[in-house]
Parts: structure tokens; sequence; C-alpha cells
């Protein structure tokens, strides 16, 4: 009985903790958003996204934009290539 009691605390114990680093580490992953703006074929997209990191923010937007403003994977991947037209840093 006590065995069991025991195991029940730690299951417990396990699953908060869990659950707390998970918490923290979905906190952490939107800590910096920027909006990315980029040109292709005459035309311009401007789109916002969040990453643990400046490189992957900016290219998560990136990818955003490409996929408004390209047709077809051959055109996507050209557009990425691109170097944005402007990057904006947004306040959270």
């Amino acid at each position: 009985m006590a065995k069991s009691k025991q195991l029940g605390w730690i299951i417990g114990l396990g699953a908060a903790l869990f659950i707390g680093i998970l918490a923290y580490s979905s906190f952490q992953a939107t800590r910096d958003q920027y909006e990315v703006c980029m040109s292709f074929n005459g035309s311009s997209h401007c789109a916002s996204a969040s990453g643990t990191t400046y490189q992957q923010a900016v290219r998560s937007a990136q990818q955003i934009d490409c996929e408004m403003l390209a047709n077809g994977r051959t055109q996507n991947m050209v557009c990425l290539d691109q170097q944005p037209t402007s990057i904006r840093h947004q306040k959270q």
C-alpha cells in the first residue's frame, strides 16, 4: 500500500514537472517576433512570425511571404534566396 502511494506521488510530480517544462518552452518559442517584407516578380507581401532566435523568426516570415508571392516550388525556392526588402522587430 505504501509503495503504490509513493509511486502515485512520483508520477504526479513527474507529470507536473513535464507540464511546467512544456509551458516554459512554449513561452520561450515566441520570444522574438519580426515583420518581414519580401518583393518578388513585381509584387510584395509582408508577414509576421515568431521564433526563439532572430534567424528562425525572419526565415519563418520569409517562407510565409514567398508562399504568397511565388507560383510553384521552383519560384518559391528562388524567392527564398532573395533578401527581404524590410525587417521590423515587433514588441510583444
